[in-house]
């Protein structure tokens, strides 16, 4: 009993990750990219994206708080170090929306207060089509 018990732990332990993570188009809108501009609340460096939440003003003049999707921390701290953004910062994001309508977002790119200029998209969105049947 107590093998069989280890064993189902064991295994529901080792699938949590994967059940946890998403696929982009699945979730977001990849067919529209969205632009925000607003301050920076909050950074998290957390796996499996280092994500970053952003006050928006909208339209109307009421502000929105985003929260957007990052590259991994540990593949954002090889290249570009942790401190490329911070609380506070007025930025520009472009985003692909959930697709729920919510403001969760993955940021595509980002600009930051002293110019720099920062791609987080798969270069093309040809890398996330469903590919063709064979014929």
């Amino acid at each position: 009993m107590v093998k069989r018990f280890m064993f189902v732990l064991t295994f529901a332990a080792s699938i949590m990750p994967v059940a946890a993570h998403h696929s982009v188009p699945t979730t977001f809108d990849i067919s529209k990219e969205i632009t925000i501009q607003g301050v920076v609340t909050k950074i998290e460096w957390r796996n499996p994206h280092a994500r970053f939440w952003m006050d928006a003003r909208n339209v109307d003049g009421t502000v929105s708080n985003w929260e957007l999707e990052l590259a991994p921390p540990n593949a954002l701290k090889r290249s570009l170090g942790l401190d490329f953004i911070k609380a506070g910062d007025q930025v520009t994001a472009i985003l692909w929306q959930a697709k729920d309508g919510s403001r969760l977002a993955n940021a595509l790119t980002l600009n930051v207060p002293d110019g720099r200029v920062f791609n987080f998209s798969r270069d093309t969105r040809d890398n996330w089509k469903t590919p063709a049947s064979p014929k």
